[in-house]
């Protein structure tokens, strides 16, 4: 096995599931080089290539130093809405970002000039589009919260969210659960989906199957390719105007 010395051994159930646990650095840099920005930031990965996974990888991250290969997408205005940061992770993340991604990257790295090519949803948009009760920032905002607020070093970004206590106090972290997870990032696949204009399922087929290695990841695990599954079942409820409803796939 290849000895990566930023990656020597994956994250354990029992580790995503404690809130206070946080993976070592493996470099360490003082505090006063770090940038002063807020106390989480948005970041991706660098490295990558079309033949992964994913190639475009995204989270955000509480406030700390980090090296080249993550670069970070820092607030154009010192009070950015945590709102606005919730919309940009579920878009970088989302299937059909990745999709385009793999039209444009042609090495290894997923260059700035490349990343600043890629279309975006205007955060307008989300506010503009309502599915039955809820805008489409509502549901983003509900799912990345739980998604990205596991831990406790991401109470700042839960806080500025509005999760808190009668005393304005972020509430415990999310449990971290697989299936859980699986289910609203399917959710937000489903909304991107319909943000971007594709709501035909042959497209969207076609889109989940140009990730060989998910499907196959998941057909082991699930025996179907669940999270497109899921995406199609998410599809038609937000088309319905039910976003809460819960799929039985």
């Amino acid at each position: 096995m290849l000895h990566r010395p930023s990656h020597p051994v994956a994250a354990t159930d029992a580790q995503h599931g404690d809130p206070d646990w946080v993976p070592d650095p493996q470099f360490w840099v003082p505090e006063a080089d770090v940038e002063d920005t807020q106390d989480y930031a948005l970041a991706f990965k660098d490295v990558t290539a079309t033949t992964n996974v994913r190639t475009m990888i995204a989270a955000l991250i509480p406030r700390s130093g980090v090296g080249n290969t993550l670069p970070l997408i820092l607030p154009g205005a010192s009070e950015t809405p945590a709102t606005f940061w919730a919309l940009a992770v579920a878009n970088l993340n989302a299937i059909v970002f990745d999709f385009i991604a793999r039209q444009k990257v042609q090495s290894q790295h997923l260059n700035w000039f490349i990343v600043e090519q890629l279309p975006v949803v205007p955060p307008e948009l989300a506010d503009a589009t309502s599915f039955g009760p809820k805008t489409a920032t509502e549901i983003v905002r509900e799912a990345v919260l739980e998604l990205a607020y596991t831990a406790g070093d991401m109470a700042p970004f839960a806080e500025a969210l509005g999760h808190v206590d009668e005393a304005g106090n972020p509430l415990l972290p999310f449990p971290w659960n697989e299936g859980r997870r699986l289910r609203l990032r399917a959710k937000l696949d489903a909304l991107l989906f319909h943000l971007y204009g594709i709501t035909d399922r042959d497209a969207i087929r076609h889109i989940y199957s140009t990730f060989p290695i998910v499907e196959r990841q998941e057909q082991q695990t699930y025996g179907a390719y669940r999270s497109r599954d899921l995406a199609l079942a998410y599809l038609n409820a937000l088309t319905a105007g039910h976003p809460e409803a819960e799929p039985t796939v």
